[in-house]
Protein backbone atom coordinates (compact mmCIF):
# COMPACT_ATOMS: atom_id res chain seq x y z
CA UNK A 1 0.00 0.00 0.00
CA UNK A 2 2.90 2.49 0.94
CA UNK A 3 4.64 1.36 -2.02
CA UNK A 4 1.80 2.15 -4.34
CA UNK A 5 1.05 5.39 -2.66
CA UNK A 6 5.00 6.54 -3.01
CA UNK A 7 4.73 5.60 -6.68
CA UNK A 8 1.64 7.63 -7.26
CA UNK A 9 3.01 10.54 -5.37
CA UNK A 10 6.72 9.92 -8.15
CA UNK A 11 4.20 9.41 -10.93
CA UNK A 12 1.77 12.80 -10.38
CA UNK A 13 5.17 14.86 -9.77
CA UNK A 14 6.87 13.45 -13.24
CA UNK A 15 3.29 14.70 -14.77
CA UNK A 16 3.41 17.93 -13.08
CA UNK A 17 7.30 18.65 -14.07
CA UNK A 18 6.50 17.64 -17.76
CA UNK A 19 2.97 20.33 -17.71
CA UNK A 20 5.19 23.05 -16.46
CA UNK A 21 8.11 21.67 -19.04
CA UNK A 22 5.41 22.47 -21.78
CA UNK A 23 4.08 25.33 -20.59
CA UNK A 24 7.71 26.98 -20.25
CA UNK A 25 8.23 25.81 -23.36
CA UNK A 26 4.96 26.72 -25.29
CA UNK A 27 5.94 30.73 -23.23
CA UNK A 28 9.36 30.41 -24.51
CA UNK A 29 8.42 29.85 -28.69
CA UNK A 30 4.92 32.26 -28.27
CA UNK A 31 7.33 34.87 -27.01
CA UNK A 32 10.07 34.50 -29.77
CA UNK A 33 7.56 34.16 -32.34
CA UNK A 34 5.42 37.18 -31.38
CA UNK A 35 8.54 39.28 -31.29
CA UNK A 36 10.23 37.94 -34.27
CA UNK A 37 7.48 36.37 -36.66
CA UNK A 38 8.62 34.98 -39.67
CA UNK A 39 12.36 35.73 -38.83
CA UNK A 40 12.64 32.84 -36.61
CA UNK A 41 11.14 29.13 -37.80
CA UNK A 42 10.55 26.79 -34.87
CA UNK A 43 12.49 22.99 -36.62
CA UNK A 44 11.14 21.00 -33.20
CA UNK A 45 10.19 21.39 -29.65
CA UNK A 46 10.90 18.61 -27.45
CA UNK A 47 11.10 18.00 -23.47
CA UNK A 48 13.35 20.30 -22.33
CA UNK A 49 14.65 21.04 -25.93
CA UNK A 50 13.79 23.35 -28.46
CA UNK A 51 15.74 24.04 -32.24
CA UNK A 52 14.89 27.34 -33.91
CA UNK A 53 16.48 28.70 -37.55
CA UNK A 54 16.75 32.32 -37.80
CA UNK A 55 18.68 33.85 -40.93
CA UNK A 56 22.30 34.91 -40.47
CA UNK A 57 21.59 38.70 -40.09
CA UNK A 58 18.85 38.14 -37.20
CA UNK A 59 21.26 35.64 -35.10
CA UNK A 60 22.93 38.07 -32.59
CA UNK A 61 19.88 40.36 -32.03
CA UNK A 62 18.06 36.93 -31.14
CA UNK A 63 20.78 35.52 -29.59
CA UNK A 64 19.97 38.82 -27.33
CA UNK A 65 16.82 38.34 -26.86
CA UNK A 66 17.02 35.01 -25.35
CA UNK A 67 19.79 36.44 -23.14
CA UNK A 68 17.88 39.65 -22.09
CA UNK A 69 14.39 38.47 -21.63
CA UNK A 70 14.57 34.57 -20.78
CA UNK A 71 18.00 34.19 -18.96
CA UNK A 72 20.04 32.36 -21.19
CA UNK A 73 23.39 33.39 -20.06
CA UNK A 74 25.47 30.71 -21.53
CA UNK A 75 25.98 29.00 -24.96
CA UNK A 76 26.91 25.34 -23.60
CA UNK A 77 28.81 24.39 -26.92
CA UNK A 78 28.42 25.84 -30.35
CA UNK A 79 29.20 23.23 -33.71
CA UNK A 80 28.84 23.21 -37.27
CA UNK A 81 27.31 20.41 -39.94
CA UNK A 82 28.16 21.24 -44.22
CA UNK A 83 25.31 20.45 -46.30
CA UNK A 84 27.02 20.60 -49.70
CA UNK A 85 23.95 19.60 -51.47
CA UNK A 86 22.80 22.91 -50.13
CA UNK A 87 25.84 24.74 -50.19
CA UNK A 88 25.29 25.69 -46.54
CA UNK A 89 26.66 25.03 -43.25
CA UNK A 90 24.85 24.61 -40.47
CA UNK A 91 25.75 26.87 -37.38
CA UNK A 92 24.25 25.36 -33.39
CA UNK A 93 24.55 27.33 -30.95
CA UNK A 94 23.27 24.85 -27.59
CA UNK A 95 22.26 27.81 -25.22
CA UNK A 96 21.80 27.38 -21.41
CA UNK A 97 20.67 29.13 -18.31
CA UNK A 98 22.02 29.47 -14.93
CA UNK A 99 20.03 32.52 -13.92
CA UNK A 100 16.36 31.44 -14.88
CA UNK A 101 15.98 28.76 -12.59
CA UNK A 102 13.03 28.22 -14.21
CA UNK A 103 14.68 27.14 -17.76
CA UNK A 104 17.97 25.48 -15.92
CA UNK A 105 17.15 21.77 -17.44
CA UNK A 106 15.98 23.83 -21.44
CA UNK A 107 18.17 23.87 -24.10
CA UNK A 108 17.51 26.17 -26.72
CA UNK A 109 19.40 25.63 -29.93
CA UNK A 110 19.83 28.71 -31.95
CA UNK A 111 20.67 27.53 -35.57
CA UNK A 112 21.90 29.61 -38.68
CA UNK A 113 23.34 28.24 -42.50
CA UNK A 114 25.23 30.17 -44.40
CA UNK A 115 26.44 29.99 -47.92
CA UNK A 116 29.11 27.18 -47.91
CA UNK A 117 31.24 28.86 -51.00
CA UNK A 118 31.69 32.32 -48.63
CA UNK A 119 31.09 31.14 -45.10
CA UNK A 120 30.50 33.79 -43.00
CA UNK A 121 29.01 34.78 -39.39
CA UNK A 122 28.39 37.02 -36.86
CA UNK A 123 30.01 35.87 -33.92
CA UNK A 124 28.27 35.60 -30.51
CA UNK A 125 31.74 35.83 -28.47
CA UNK A 126 29.98 39.60 -27.28
CA UNK A 127 26.93 37.77 -26.05
CA UNK A 128 28.05 34.47 -25.00
CA UNK A 129 32.03 34.44 -24.09
CA UNK A 130 31.78 30.63 -23.80
CA UNK A 131 31.53 30.26 -27.90
CA UNK A 132 35.02 31.33 -28.01
CA UNK A 133 36.70 27.95 -28.64
CA UNK A 134 33.70 26.44 -30.52
CA UNK A 135 33.64 29.17 -33.11
CA UNK A 136 37.52 28.77 -33.36
CA UNK A 137 36.99 25.35 -33.80
CA UNK A 138 34.03 25.71 -36.29
CA UNK A 139 36.52 27.88 -38.47
CA UNK A 140 39.62 25.68 -38.79
CA UNK A 141 37.45 22.87 -39.37
CA UNK A 142 34.75 24.12 -41.43
CA UNK A 143 35.77 27.12 -42.87
CA UNK A 144 33.55 29.46 -41.19
CA UNK A 145 34.49 33.34 -40.81
CA UNK A 146 33.41 34.51 -37.62
CA UNK A 147 32.89 38.22 -37.83
CA UNK A 148 33.68 40.33 -34.40
CA UNK A 149 35.58 37.35 -32.97
CA UNK A 150 39.19 38.52 -31.78
CA UNK A 151 40.76 34.43 -32.67
CA UNK A 152 39.86 33.40 -35.80
CA UNK A 153 43.12 31.82 -36.37
CA UNK A 154 44.46 27.78 -36.09
CA UNK A 155 44.91 26.03 -33.34
CA UNK A 156 44.44 22.16 -33.46
CA UNK A 157 45.45 22.01 -37.51
CA UNK A 158 49.43 22.52 -37.70
CA UNK A 159 50.53 25.69 -39.37
CA UNK A 160 51.40 24.38 -42.80
CA UNK A 161 47.55 22.89 -43.36
CA UNK A 162 46.96 23.73 -46.86
CA UNK A 163 44.19 21.64 -47.54
CA UNK A 164 40.12 22.26 -47.58
CA UNK A 165 38.68 22.24 -44.18
CA UNK A 166 38.95 19.04 -43.01
CA UNK A 167 34.75 18.57 -41.42
CA UNK A 168 33.80 19.26 -45.05
CA UNK A 169 32.01 16.45 -46.29
CA UNK A 170 33.93 16.56 -49.63
CA UNK A 171 37.43 16.83 -47.85
CA UNK A 172 39.35 13.80 -48.62
CA UNK A 173 42.17 12.11 -47.04
CA UNK A 174 44.85 11.90 -49.30
CA UNK A 175 45.98 8.52 -50.45
CA UNK A 176 42.90 6.90 -49.82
Amino acid sequence: MEKDKTQNNQTNLMEVKEETSNLLSNSLINSITTNFGEQVKLLYKKENRSKIMVNPENLVEIALYLRNNHGFDHAESASGTDYPADNQIEINYHLGSYSNTDYYPYIVVLSTRVDRSDPKSNSLINIFPSVEYHERETYEMLGVYFLGHPRNERFILPEDWADMPPLRKDFRIKGR
